[in-house]
């Protein structure tokens, strides 16, 4: 346990405070200076979702079925990122990460997208520096303002992470007549360069079996995450 009930704040995880709230910031600290990373391959960022515990979504089973479909759980570390700070995937059904609602992609007020991006870009930052050493590679697989805090993040802590999906298929799928101008990340064109990150970094050979087509919705988890 994270945060001992006895200790939690009465504030509710709700709404745009959930960013800055005092038991999210305590339970990402943890994370960044107690927490004891694993050392594998290969580290995975994923964005968080709006159900959860993040692994049983549909949209973290639909990046499961990507990743397991190549490595064991010996070689992969999944972390979540986003709204939630930076959360390894095996604390997800810790508190508070069970238990905040805010969606982000939601939200059009430029100053709490600032200050996100602010906060955010520096826990990867520091999570990167943290972990320099217990992962071979890197990937991040991540739109809109997660991509942007994660690309700051990269900049700030000098360690590579490839961040998919790749911009030409950005600017393919682009339609600025969607509420999410890039789409779903659960879009088959996303989730072959996913695929693709994967295995070049693993030097293994892909079986491409996503086909291309209509972008992929489940259970309202659109990119708004």
């Amino acid at each position: 346990m994270i945060i001992p009930e006895q200790e939690r704040s009465d504030e509710p995880l709700i709404g745009e405070k959930v960013i800055k709230h005092p038991d999210m910031t305590r339970a990402v600290e943890w994370i960044l200076t107690e927490y004891e990373p694993p050392t594998k391959d290969i580290c995975i960022f994923l964005p968080c979702s709006k159900a959860k515990p993040y692994h049983k979504s549909p949209s973290h089973k639909i990046f499961d079925s990507i990743i397991f479909k190549h490595l064991d759980e010996t070689q992969v570390h999944v972390v979540v990122f986003g709204t939630c700070g930076v959360t390894p995937r095996e604390l997800d059904t810790e508190y508070p990460f069970m238990n905040y609602q805010f969606m982000l992609g939601r939200c059009d007020v430029p100053q709490i997208k600032r200050e996100f991006h602010r906060l955010e870009s520096k826990r990867l930052a520091r999570y990167l520096e943290k972990t320099r050493d217990n992962y071979r590679h890197r990937i991040a697989y991540c739109l809109g303002d997660f991509r942007a805090a994660m690309e700051k993040a990269v900049e700030i802590s000098n360690i590579q992470v490839d961040i998919v999906p790749e911009t030409e298929t950005m600017e393919k799928i682009f339609d600025p007549g969607l509420k999410f101008s890039y789409g779903s990340l659960n879009h088959p064109d996303y989730l072959k360069d996913f695929d693709n990150a994967i295995t070049q970094a693993m030097g293994i050979n892909s079986n491409d079996n996503i086909d291309a087509g209509e972008p992929i919705v489940n259970d309202n988890e659109w990119y708004i995450l």
